[in-house]
């Protein structure tokens, strides 16, 4: 991710044109998020379909890709972000629009060459920090998922890890090795 501009305002960053790949607004600074590769846009793919399989039968939460969230003094745009039923802004007309101007429930990030480490941990660590009920950070290389939850020490999962959304989704798990077996196209 690379810093476009600093020593803006918050409102002076939401009045910006819109640019291709999303720009976020973060500690006054704004940068530009990496456009993703194959093996990143598929696993945000897998994670969005498994997660709406759940959530959206149930009326309980809306997976979506790329949204713009502003909570928090900063405007961040998960690769996936969970949404109770009750919190997606919606027209007059009941359709989703506009952006998320609270914590979603889940943030989920996707590692991908270009992207430093350190920024997306810290990341992390800032959606739970806010509000955000539980953050993930997808190591497709490693074949990992570290789990940040409030009051908790994050948790590297990987294999026959089992990760549970708890409080965020309940009900809703997988095991951990099966997400990544799915992105394989052998």
């Amino acid at each position: 991710m690379a810093i476009t501009q600093q020593g803006l305002t918050l409102a002076e960053f939401l009045a910006m044109p819109e640019e291709k790949p999303a720009l976020e607004y973060v500690a006054g600074a704004v940068r530009q998020k990496e456009s993703p590769e194959i093996q990143h846009g598929f696993l945000q793919g897998l994670l969005f379909n498994w997660i709406n399989g759940f959530a959206l039968p149930r009326k309980v939460a809306v997976a979506v890709t790329e949204l713009w969230t502003r909570f928090g003094g900063a405007s961040h745009v998960p690769d996936v972000a969970v949404c109770a039923w009750g919190q997606i802004p919606r027209d007059a007309r009941g359709r989703p629009r506009g952006r998320l101007d609270e914590p979603p429930l889940v943030a989920i990030e996707i590692a991908s060459r270009g992207q430093s480490r350190r920024q997306l941990r810290a990341d992390c660590e800032w959606y739970v920090a806010n509000g955000v009920r539980l953050a993930l950070l997808v190591y497709p290389d490693q074949e990992a998922i570290v789990a940040y939850r409030p009051d908790a020490e994050p948790q590297r999962l990987q294999g026959a890890d089992v990760l549970d959304f708890g409080d965020a989704l309940p009900g809703y798990q997988f095991v951990v090795g099966e997400l990544f077996e799915a992105a394989r196209l052998d």
